[in-house]
């Protein structure tokens, strides 16, 4: 673990499960206030549920700070004005208006039953014109499209005025022009309002060209950790993303991620930087023979349920009478299946995975997953 970051972010140990699965395992770093960190990893790392667990929405072991303040001890009207946090698929009242919807930023900051007043209107006036919505603030939220509605919730969390800013894959609903605008504005805001700045990327190049330092997690745990180029090499992502690259470096000496055709390792791991998940029965472990040998007395599929979404949208995902874990969104499926050593199934809808209220295209991510 790097040194404490005085007034920045001071995550030690932090270790997340869901319904008793291990999902995040002892990751531990630092962000100073003015820095900007990227997790990054393959689909199902533990990136979002790591995010989220900084957040304090999820429970976890291990200690988060802010500022020297341990985020676990704080009201959450105390942690909204430590931490903003933006997940990748925000869920936003539809009847409210653009402008209404940011001016709920301030309200960590007002006192109980007190309105928004002169200076509240003009923070969410000044992010509004920011993030080129100004022009939508009397539109309903229903009304935007996806990369509106993202930088909506962008707008809200930095009029909160935070310490620390959650960014989970601010950019995946953004064309090029506004995903570099989103990201210039992360950029001068970190720098000019101090802000210690945390977000999960898949694009490797991105995460390099922006952030001070990067986490690579893998199955949860933390493969790599340093600046970009340390911990963006050719050897890097190939053993962690079974990827194959070249890897170069721009003016600025900050590495530039092109993938290479073909295929590696051999037949059947498809795609370079695909995670396949694959039909098919569960098959035995040569190394477990007690499990082999109960396979052969049964060798049916299993079959998965992924049950309809609970009012904070999260899904069990189950296996007969027990629950598997609780996922969030398509990678957090993925993983729990992985956990379970089920992960050569696919996730589509079939015989062996059943949806209940909504397939896996409604769910955020799946054009990352390859799925046959």
């Amino acid at each position: 673990m790097s040194a404490p970051a005085s007034g920045g972010l001071d995550v030690a140990g932090v270790e997340v499960d869901l319904d008793r699965a291990p999902v995040v395992r002892a990751v531990s770093f630092s962000v100073p206030s003015g820095g900007w960190l990227a997790l990054i990893g393959p689909n199902g790392a533990g990136k979002s549920t790591l995010l989220r667990a900084i957040a304090g929405l999820l429970p976890h072991r291990g200690t988060v700070a802010v500022g020297g303040t341990v985020v676990g001890r704080l009201r959450a009207r105390e942690r909204a004005r430590l931490i903003a946090y933006v997940p990748q698929a925000p869920v936003l009242p539809p009847d409210m208006t653009v402008q209404e919807y940011v001016l709920l930023g301030r309200t960590p900051h007002l006192g109980y039953l007190a309105s928004p007043g002169e200076r509240d209107r003009t923070a969410t006036a000044r992010t509004l014109a920011a993030l080129d919505l100004t022009h939508h603030a009397a539109r309903r939220l229903s009304e935007l499209s996806g990369g509106e509605r993202q930088r909506a919730a962008l707008a809200r969390a930095l009029t909160q005025e935070p310490r620390l800013l959650l960014l989970d894959e601010p950019t995946s609903a953004l064309d090029l022009g506004h995903q570099q605008h989103v990201l210039d504005l992360v950029d001068e805001l970190r720098r000019t309002r101090r802000l210690a700045v945390v977000t999960t990327l898949h694009d490797l190049t991105t995460a390099a060209q922006y952030a001070d330092r990067l986490v690579l997690l893998d199955r949860g745990r933390v493969a790599a950790g340093g600046t970009p180029a340390e911990v963006i090499t050719e050897d890097v992502i190939a053993r962690v993303y079974a990827a194959r690259v070249s890897v170069t470096t721009d003016t600025e000496g900050r590495p530039v991620v092109t993938p290479l055709r073909g295929h590696v390792g051999g037949a059947g791991r498809g795609t370079p930087g695909s995670r396949r998940v694959r039909r098919g029965p569960r098959r035995a472990d040569p190394a477990r023979p007690q499990e082999a040998e109960l396979m052969e007395q049964s060798p049916q599929h299993p079959h998965i349920v992924v049950h309809a979404p609970a009012l904070d949208g999260s899904r069990r995902v189950t296996e007969g009478d027990v629950t598997l874990g609780v996922a969030s969104h398509l990678d957090d499926v993925i993983e729990i299946l992985r956990l379970a050593d089920l992960d050569r199934i696919e996730v589509e809808e079939g015989d062996i995975v059943e949806w209940q209220g909504g397939g896996p295209e409604d769910w955020p991510g799946l054009s990352e997953h390859e799925i046959e």
